[in-house]
This record gives C-alpha cells, sequence and structure tokens, in this order.
C-alpha cells in the first residue's frame, strides 16, 4: 500500500473525533507483535465496541489490511518545561531560590481557607531543611524556572515559601546544651594547634521520614493553573496498589510511565555525599524520572493522584503516599 494511501484513509475518519491520526505498523495482539503488516488507526482513547456507535467501529480490514487500533491520547506541541511560563502549571521547573530546580506537582488548596498553594518538595520548595537549620525560612521565594534554569535572568519570584514538613537526617546536630558546650570546648583545644579544623558533635537520630513536602503561596492565584502539563487535571486520589500503571509530568524527563513494584517500603536515601535520611511508608516504582523531577505528582492511568515523586535512580523512583501528603500540609486536590 503507497503512502498516498494512508494519507486518503486519515480524511476518510477524519469526522470521527476520537481518530488523531493513522499509520503503517504491525498488529499486536495481547501485547505481543503478530508481524503482520496493519493500517494502524490512532484514537485519543480506546472505547469498547459496544459502546461505539455503529458508525464509528473500525472494520477488522481496510483495503485487503487488517486494522489495529493504538490509544495515543491527545498530541500535542511539547512545551519547554524549563522556561518561564505564566501562568505556570505542574510539571515545569520550579524552586527555593536556593535550589538549583525541582517540578512543580500540583496546585493544592488549603482545607481551612481555600486559597491556592504550589506542592512540591520540601528539598525543592524549602531546601531540605529540618526546621533548626536556618537553610529556609517562611516567607522565602520561589522562583519559577528554578535557579538552573533560570538563564535569561529576570524577576521570576512566583510566590513565597508557606509550609513545609522538616526532613531529618540519621545523623544530625543535638540541642542538648551540654553537647554543645562539648563542642565548643574540643573546637578551642584543637584551634590552638590546628585552626582549620572543626569538631561537630552529632547524635544518631532514629525518626524516620514519611514525606518530603511543602506548599508555596502564588503572588497570584490567577498566575497558575491546576492542569498537568501534557496530562491534564487530577481528578482526586487513589491508593497505590501493586501492578498500577502510574504516569508523571516532570521537569526533567516529561511525561513517562512505569508501574508500582512494592509499597510499605522503609529505604534510606542519600541526601548528599556524606548524610542520609530514613523514610518509612513509601512507593517503589520502576525507572520514570530524572534529577530535576522531584515535585512531581504521580497519577493512576486514569489521572488520580496516588504520590509525590521524591528520589530515585537509573533503576528505581521513589514516591510518598498522596495521602499522607496531603494530610501532613492540610491540604486537599
Amino acid at each position: 500500500m503507497s503512502r498516498g494511501i494512508f494519507n486518503q484513509h486519515f480524511y476518510h475518519f477524519r469526522e470521527m473525533d476520537n481518530v488523531v491520526g493513522i499509520g503503517r505498523g504491525n498488529k499486536i495482539v495481547r501485547g505481543s507483535d503478530t508481524k503482520q503488516e496493519a493500517l494502524i488507526i490512532l484514537v485519543r482513547k480506546k472505547i469498547k465496541r459496544n459502546d461505539l456507535q455503529r458508525s464509528s467501529v473500525i472494520p477488522p480490514k481496510m483495503d485487503g489490511m487488517i486494522t489495529d487500533v493504538i490509544e495515543v491520547g491527545d498530541i500535542c506541541f511539547h512545551s519547554d518545561r524549563k522556561k518561564i511560563m505564566r501562568p505556570a502549571q505542574p510539571g515545569i521547573s520550579i524552586g527555593h531560590y536556593k535550589v538549583s530546580a525541582g517540578t512543580f506537582g500540583a496546585v493544592v488548596y488549603d482545607r481551612d481557607t481555600g486559597a491556592p498553594l504550589i506542592l512540591s518538595n520540601n528539598h525543592v520548595l524549602a531546601n531540605l531543611t529540618d526546621g533548626k537549620d536556618n537553610r529556609s525560612l517562611i516567607g522565602d521565594s520561589v522562583i519559577q524556572p528554578g535557579f538552573f534554569d533560570n538563564s535569561e535572568g529576570g524577576n521570576n519570584v512566583i510566590g513565597t515559601l508557606s509550609k513545609y514538613i522538616p526532613i531529618y537526617r540519621e545523623l544530625n546536630s543535638p540541642q542538648c546544651k551540654y553537647a554543645k558546650l562539648f563542642e565548643d570546648v574540643l573546637n578551642k583545644l584543637i584551634g590552638m594547634i590546628k585552626p582549620q579544623y572543626r569538631v561537630q558533635v552529632l547524635r544518631n537520630n532514629e525518626q524516620a521520614n514519611i514525606v518530603d513536602c511543602a506548599v508555596a503561596v502564588p503572588n497570584d492565584p490567577n498566575g497558575i493553573i491546576s492542569e498537568v502539563l501534557e496530562i491534564g487535571d487530577i481528578l482526586g486520589t487513589k491508593d497505590p496498589k501493586i501492578g498500577m500503571t502510574i504516569k508523571k509530568s516532570g521537569r526533567s524527563s516529561g511525561v513517562t510511565q512505569s508501574i508500582i513494584l512494592a509499597t510499605d517500603v522503609t529505604i534510606r536515601v542519600n541526601v548528599n555525599k556524606y548524610e542520609s535520611a530514613l523514610f518509612a511508608d513509601q512507593i517503589l516504582a520502576g525507572p520514570m524520572s530524572m534529577p530535576g523531577d522531584s515535585g512531581s505528582v504521580i497519577l493512576s492511568e486514569d489521572n488520580y493522584a496516588v504520590g509525590l515523586l521524591f528520589a530515585g535512580s537509573e533503576s528505581a523512583t521513589m514516591f510518598n503516599r498522596i495521602d499522607n501528603v496531603l494530610d501532613t500540609l492540610n491540604v486537599r486536590f
């Protein structure tokens, strides 16, 4: 069949709103390639035959070729997720003014006031603070795009840090006055011999983190929209289940998919080369993220939120349960 025939077939289907394209490919049956050449009909969404009008049913053969239907969603031009965007929407670059860049996860609403807020990770919007280290303060500027992506310069402040859940490291500085006194005495003694050295007293912290999350207040409520870039609106929440197909829209890798491999995970996450933090009640998925995707909301196939992405590797992706995120921040979709 010549290339021109495929173009003609597209015009045959163009009145069907659900059909977005026509092409040449191989027939796929239950995930396996049959090696049989087929006329491929690209649709926004697959619909059961019994739910279709007779005029919308794709025939099993056309011009002697078998047909196959592939669901592709709405095809659109890719936006540059690392540029300034107003109104800003989930899936693009954002961050605390001291942070390189992460992802604007979702628009959420304060359960008490109904005010719209920008959701992402603590380590994206609040610079990985435990609340006592002065890494960030409530009221700090949040910028879009994030610092690393702001090559054009200018004022890209989109809001201010409103609330965060502290992140506790496995080793941290004790607040005990005796430990502080001991540290000061040691440093005075060492300073007499090796002034370039300093001792820090640390204590083990067995407290597990449950979430890595924070919210920011937008400077202009009309400067953000809730529709997730290239995915659409979040319809609510669902419990994550093993084997569930999931997706996300992130600053670095765009829209990607994977499946949930494990729930109720307790795991040590590297904060940097020297520090780590313990997280409990987490969800493990296959690889679907890159650095800069942190803060992305994890969604089911039908656009229900199941988690908030916060860590990963080349082999895996970790995310918080979305209900834990919403409850600790006292927000809703």
